[in-house]
């Protein structure tokens, strides 16, 4: 099989408008996850400071407070930027309802990027059914619950799979329940921020040999840019950062995300490698042409030159 055979036989999947595998540009989500501290005015900003920096979508977190939170810590207090309160009721402080989707939903479409989420139980599942996004994703603490993955493989969307926190076993187990043909692997480490010597970058490629059939993407939690643009180099179709508005604000997540600035060099560096990965087929470039004919002193085989005649 040449390169570019396998280049445009390599597995790819539908997002909305977008194909994502390595034929094409890599997919770039702005993960916004609950950064935006249950204000809708932070989550607008994030989404414009994600458009403003070109990426093709970006990713809330959806959970019912009561099904995803240990009843052993609803009494528990901690302190927040609203005052102590217990964790149920902090948790329903920074989770999003209706109303602030379909204006999330409103917005998004009015910018023309995409928005998708992780539903972490079966009913924030059909709390996003309603609103037609072109994905779902699933949390890497999520990957071990059989019951949210059969109901996310029953919308027939592209599921988007984290699999830090988890075992090879696990991985398999859950791509067995979410079946390989309509999901995106994410290589990841679920450490918040991740250090260097915990991405196992090399992961990706262990993830594209276990899984032929299934495009490979890189979520990210590390501080810097330079290990999602390594992603990117060895292959990841997709790849995910938090974002946020500044670092310095509250919220678990705020640490391991990306400044505005910062994802505007993300992005611009991500299309740059893209373009740069080529499609694996030799050929001489036409501004090569005057480089070969000024330092080349033998022509070489009779064969380049037919291999030259085709490339012209």
């Amino acid at each position: 099989m040449t390169a570019k055979t396998w280049l445009l036989e390599s597995p790819s999947r539908q997002l909305g408008d977008r194909a994502v595998g390595a034929a094409y540009p890599v997919y770039i989500t702005g993960e916004i996850g609950i950064n935006h501290n249950g204000d809708l005015t932070n989550a607008i900003a994030l989404i414009d400071q994600a458009v403003d920096a070109g990426c093709d979508a970006v990713k809330f977190q959806k959970r019912t407070p009561e099904i995803c939170t240990p009843g052993d810590q609803w009494d528990i207090e901690r302190d927040t930027p609203w005052g102590r309160m217990r964790y149920i009721d902090y948790r329903h402080r920074v989770e999003f309802g209706i109303q602030e989707y379909v204006a999330i939903d409103e917005h998004a479409k009015r910018r023309g990027i995409a928005w998708f989420a992780s539903p972490w139980d079966i009913e924030s599942v059909d709390f996003l059914e309603a609103f037609d996004v072109p994905a779902h994703k699933i949390a890497s603490a999520c990957l071990t619950d059989d019951d949210l993955l059969r109901r996310l493989r029953a919308t027939g969307r592209t599921i988007i799979l984290s699999t830090g926190m988890s075992t090879m076993r696990q991985i398999r187990q859950a791509v067995e329940v979410l079946g390989s043909d309509s999901i995106i692997l994410c290589h990841a480490t679920s450490t918040y921020p991740a250090p260097t010597d915990e991405l196992n970058l090399k992961m990706i490629h262990t993830l594209q040999g276990e899984f032929p059939n299934v495009p490979i993407g890189y979520s990210g939690h590390e501080t810097g840019l330079q290990t999602t643009l390594a992603a990117v180099a060895m292959g990841a179709v997709l790849v995910e950062r938090h974002i946020t508005l500044d670092r310095s604000m509250w919220g678990s997540d705020q640490a391991a995300s990306v400044e505005p600035q910062g994802l505007g060099r993300l992005v611009r560096d991500v299309r740059v490698i893209s373009e740069a990965m080529g499609d694996g087929v030799k050929r001489i470039y036409d501004g090569e042409r005057a480089a070969m004919k000024k330092l080349r002193r033998v022509p070489g085989e009779l064969a380049d030159q037919a291999d030259l005649a085709a490339v012209s």
